[in-house]
């Protein structure tokens, strides 16, 4: 092979790799169950903290039931409010919806 011909196969199978090693980091899973969450559990959230926001407790799927996942502090993110996790039904199943940051 010349030169050239291998800087251009370097290239193109080290942008292959780049490209593979971070499309699972933008990869999302969806968590469809047949049985419906329990009611959350009501607890009182704790006093506001300077440069936090609150996310409440909810329950996950750990493949067989639902676990209930404790409330945590995470840090805020200015221009920004968190939407907590959460179960919506649809057509008799259940799907998850991560918690996530949205603008406003």
């Amino acid at each position: 092979m010349t030169t050239p011909t291998c800087r251009l196969l370097v290239v193109t199978l080290t942008g292959a790799l780049l490209i593979g090693s971070v499309a699972p980091a933008f990869a999302a899973v969806d968590i469809d169950v047949n049985i419906a969450p329990p009611a959350p559990r009501v607890m009182a959230a704790p006093a506001p903290r300077p440069g936090f926001v609150w996310a409440p407790g909810y329950y996950r799927w750990d493949g067989h039931r639902h676990i209930w996942v404790d409330g945590r502090w995470i840090h805020e993110r200015r221009g920004s409010h968190w939407v907590p996790e959460h179960w919506v039904e649809r057509r008799g199943r259940y799907h998850f919806v991560p918690g996530r940051w949205q603008p406003g």
